[in-house]
């Protein structure tokens, strides 16, 4: 790959012909058409959410270095921005009036009413640009090792990068907009964040039926030139009705959860919305149910895995069967029943407690890891069971 310094350019130069659209979030061209601000394998926009594009203006001003910027030459006079789109962004949407400065009283200031002095020093500074020039495997492979501005890429736009073409255009167009009306909707059961590609991310964990990178990289090399997404948003689709079709209630704690695999699991298995809304509320209201995000996949599986609420309370089945086990062979030893006091010299050494006496304790803490089933259960006489406490 060949790079070539040019520090001739100006931010009013760069910033001739600027477009941004505010639909999608991103700057579009500069340089008087020249530049290609955000080529598909960027990142959509990020600094006016962060709230870090005044911060740009204001390293402007204060004659600090903005850092360097890369460009790839994609053809004669013609250049695509490979590390800088952020901050070129930041200046264009400035002096195009998208944003103010504000003074130290809170006083907003438009590029446009700007002293001729600061609007100078603004449209004068120029910049450290580095262009590049080589194949799309050198670009992209070196567009996967940078950070821009401080922001690492997360997998998913490297992804993007790196299988850049119609298909991720079309699906950055569906996933990763936040204007798209169906947003709410979907963020009910998706964590993450639409402009850093966390919501085309589950979609293509979801179709690929995997989390892996190696499964979802395949997914997208395969459909790298597809001019359409309809398999993506179909399975997409499909796995958000399911949701919603069994889960009436939209809880917090539904987010995040692997929908997808879920979906693969049971999604062919019929369920009624109203005796799934009223085990959710029952579960909800249990106060032994430690994890509630176990809750849908243990309702979805038939209830027959407590051990998906993470709760601490012992079955009442599951005690009854440990006492009658220690019971029974208490008795043929001749010692109590409660495995403490069959360790100690007196009255208690060879009692055997009631049912009632007694309760279940976890013989390695549930606090340290230890589970709540058959396994992990003695019944202990109430007061060893009260001095155990934690132990």
């Amino acid at each position: 790959m060949i790079t070539t310094l040019r520090t001739d350019i100006t931010i009013e130069e760069i910033c001739k012909g600027f477009v941004y659209n505010e639909l999608e979030g991103k700057g579009l061209f500069g340089l008087s058409g020249k530049l290609t601000i955000q080529p598909e394998y960027q990142r959509n926009y990020l600094y006016a959410k962060q709230k870090k594009e005044e911060a740009v203006i204001q390293s402007v001003l204060k004659g600090y270095p903005l850092g360097l910027i890369y460009f790839n030459k994609i053809g004669i006079d013609k250049y695509e921005v490979l590390d800088g789109q952020q901050r070129i962004t930041s200046l264009g949407r400035f002096l195009t009036g998208k944003f103010p400065l504000l003074d130290t009283s809170g006083m907003p200031h438009y590029f446009g009413a700007m002293p001729d002095d600061q609007k100078k020093i603004i449209n004068e500074t120029k910049l450290t640009i580095y262009v590049c020039e080589g194949t799309e495997t050198e670009i992209k492979e070196w567009f996967k090792t940078i950070n821009i501005a401080g922001i690492p890429l997360n997998k998913q736009e490297v992804a993007n990068a790196v299988y850049s073409g119609p298909f991720v255009t079309k699906a950055k167009e569906e996933f990763s907009n936040s204007q798209n009306a169906n947003i709410q909707k979907w963020s009910a059961y998706i964590k993450g964040d639409v402009l850093r590609q966390e919501y085309l991310r589950v979609a293509l964990e979801w179709v690929c039926k995997s989390e892996a990178d190696e499964d979802v990289e395949a997914y997208m090399s395969q459909h790298r030139h597809d001019t359409d997404i309809q398999e993506l948003k179909t399975y997409f689709t499909s796995v958000i009705d399911w949701i919603s079709g069994v889960f009436s209630d939209v809880e917090s704690e539904m987010r995040g959860i692997e929908w997808g695999r879920l979906f693969e699991t049971y999604h062919n298995q019929p369920y009624d919305p109203v005796k799934v809304s009223d085990k959710l509320h029952e579960l909800y209201a249990d106060g032994a149910v430690k994890k509630r995000a176990g809750i849908f996949e243990y309702i979805l599986g038939g209830c027959k895995e407590p051990r998906l609420l993470e709760i601490r309370i012992f079955e009442e089945s599951t005690k009854k069967a440990v006492y009658t086990q220690q019971t029974d062979e208490a008795k043929k030893c001749g010692k109590s029943n409660c495995p403490l006091c069959a360790l100690e010299i007196g009255n208690n050494s060879k009692r055997i407690w009631k049912f009632n006496e007694m309760d279940a304790d976890h013989v390695t803490a549930w606090s340290k890891g230890g589970a709540t089933d058959i396994s992990n259960c003695q019944m202990l006489c109430k007061t060893h069971n009260r001095a155990k406490g934690n132990k």
